[in-house]
Order: C-alpha cells, then structure tokens, then sequence
C-alpha cells in the first residue's frame, strides 16, 4: 500500500480518476509509504487540520509509478517547505504520473494533527 495526503477541498474521485494540482504542474502525485507517511505528514503539514488519508493499493493502478528521490509536495510553499529536513538521499519515494484509479482506492479516513500539531497513524488504518 501507499499513502497520499491531500486537503478534504480538494478530494474527489470521479470515473477518470483523481487528477490533483501536483500531476499538472510536476507531472507526477507524491505518495509515501506507511513508513514514510509519518514524517512526510510532520515535514511539509504541521499543525494542519484539513487533511485526508488516502490509502491506495499500487496493484491496481493504471499509471505509472515510479519511485524517485524526494520532492517537496507543490502545494507547499514558504516557511513549511523552506525549513523542511532533507531527507536521506538514498530514500525513493513512490511518484504517480497519471491519475489515482478509483478502484485503486482502499480506504479514505480523516488525518488530524495531535495537539502539539505532530501526525499519528490511525489506529483504525493498519
């Protein structure tokens, strides 16, 4: 499985898939790995109230993916992505370049912060 992150605006899975901002302007959507989700989430979304969980199984997608080096989300600017850690550089994370398949989909659930604005896995994921 992979994870994506995304604002609760601006999710929506329709009948050609869910095409965010990222894929028109980078060509590609950031996923992360149950590993790599935690700090992901804390690097570039601190604090952030607004945020989903997209769970996907990478077996049922129709677009290529890819695992690359990092690159910061495009929906991040200023302080967050300026003060972000790097991050080890022999560390790949999964790209998509095409749309999330609905059917790829396996779970969706609210991502809220703790109160110190830190993210902690859902019980209820795994």
């Amino acid at each position: 499985m992979i994870c994506h992150l995304v604002e609760r605006s601006a999710w929506s899975v329709g009948a050609a898939g869910y095409r965010p901002a990222s894929l028109g302007a980078e060509g590609f959507i950031h996923f992360s790995t149950p590993a790599q989700v935690l700090a992901t989430a804390n690097r570039y979304y601190r604090g952030r109230d607004d945020l989903l969980l997209v769970v996907v199984d990478p077996r049922r997608l129709s677009a290529p993916l890819r695992w690359e080096p990092p690159a910061p989300p495009s929906s991040v600017a200023g302080p967050a992505a300026a003060t972000a850690a790097p991050t080890a550089t022999d560390e790949r994370f999964p790209h998509l370049y095409g749309p999330i398949d609905a059917g790829a989909v396996a779970v969706v659930v609210p991502f809220p912060p703790e109160r110190d604005g830190t993210f902690r896995m859902p019980a209820t994921i795994w």
